[in-house]
C-alpha cells in the first residue's frame, strides 16, 4: 500500500516557553492548529502552537 502524501508531521511547541512539545499528523491543506494540551514540566494545561518539525 502505498504512503498517503496529504498529511505532514508537525511539531505542536507549547506556548508556556519551556520547550516540550508534541507531534501529530495534519492534513496540509488545512490552517495552523492551536490545541489546549498538558505540559508536564509547568503542571498545568495550556496552548501548544504549530510549528514546523526540524529532522
Amino acid at each position: 500500500m502505498a504512503k498517503s502524501t496529504r498529511r505532514e508531521v508537525v511539531k505542536l511547541v507549547s506556548t508556556a516557553g519551556t520547550g516540550y512539545y508534541y507531534t501529530a499528523k495534519v492534513k496540509k491543506e488545512n490552517e495552523k492548529l492551536l490545541i489546549k494540551k498538558y505540559d508536564p514540566k509547568v503542571r498545568k494545561h495550556v496552548d501548544f502552537r504549530q510549528a514546523k518539525l526540524t529532522k
